[in-house]
Formats: structure tokens, sequence, C-alpha cells
């Protein structure tokens, strides 16, 4: 993965400018720093999401992205959520996914009996579960139990694929394979 001089605007603010980096094929990458300071801009950018006014990106193959918001559907379980982005034959693995994070016993429960860091998780195993060439987590353990939050990371870790996550944890960026701060 790389971004080279990647310049983004929002009105008279520039978010990223110039930015160049190089990313590894494999493992965790923590994008650190402030509220405000680019994270999910670059997320974006990388994804594709995002056009930047000038700059480039290269990926290798196909991005998957978990954005900040839960995006859940309301009317369906835990299961179905996972569920919902496989093939009918690997419904089947929804199971692992949500052992990943988990959450196997919350199987059952619909968004409404859930608390804020289960979301957060049920939405991190849907989007682990579409696959992809690359995962773009953005915020992915936001209301996470900081100790279940080491426990899922050891487990992304272990996947050996290569991922790019933001957050604000010290702790969270310690079990990544390398930090960048913007």
């Amino acid at each position: 993965m790389k971004a080279e001089n990647i310049i983004v605007r929002y009105g008279d603010r520039t978010v990223l400018d110039r930015l160049s980096l190089d990313l590894p094929d494999r493992g965790l990458t923590f994008l650190s720093g402030p509220s405000g300071e680019g994270k999910t801009t670059l997320l974006r950018v990388l994804a594709g999401l995002l056009n930047p006014e000038e700059g480039r990106v290269e990926m290798p193959g196909r991005p998957v992205m978990l954005f900040q918001e839960d995006r859940l559907f309301p009317r369906r379980t835990v299961l179905q959520q996972v569920e919902a982005v496989l093939s009918r034959e690997d419904r089947g693995e929804a199971v692992k996914w949500l052992e990943l994070v988990e959450l196997s016993e919350a199987r059952d429960k619909k968004p409404g009996a859930l608390s804020g860091g289960m979301a957060r998780r049920v939405a991190l195993a849907r989007a682990l579960a579409v696959g992809g060439d690359v995962w773009l987590l953005d915020e992915p353990f936001a209301g996470v139990d900081l100790s279940c939050a080491q426990r899922i990371m050891e487990r992304l870790k272990a996947l050996d694929r290569p991922m790019v996550l933001t957050g604000h944890t010290p702790q969270l960026a310690q079990l990544c394979d390398r930090v960048v701060t913007l």
C-alpha cells in the first residue's frame, strides 16, 4: 500500500498536505493522532471513497472499510448482521467471525439489546467477514472494553492480513506492527 503526495482540503482547511506513506503488505498498522488530524480522511482515500486533490494511491487489491458508525440493520440479529455480507454457501462462517469478536453468546440479540461496545464488535465482525485484500478499520474499538479489545487485536494479528486501524488508545497501538502518527 502506498500513498504519495496526498492533498485533501475541506473548504479552506487542508487536512492532508502532501502526505506520503508506505504501508506493509501484512500486519497491523495503527494510525494515531488527535481528532481532526486526517485519520478518517486518509482511510477514505485509501479505500477509494474520496479522491484527493493531488497525489496517488496504490492498493494491493480490494479494500474493505469499517466506518466509525456501526450501520447495523435494526431488525436483524447479531448473527444475521454478519450473514448478510456472506454468500449463501459461506453463511456458516458468520459464527467464526462472532467468535473472533467475542459475541457468540449474543448471536440472537438485535441491535437495540446491545451495548455500544457490542454493537461496535458486530460491525467489526461484519467488515471482517466481507473479506477483501486489505481491511481499513476506522476506530474499530470505540466503546469496547480495553481488555476485550486487546484480546481481539491479538486475534487480528494472527490473521496475518494487511490492516490499517485508527484509534486513540496507546495500549492498542503497542500491539500493532507499525504506528503512524498524523
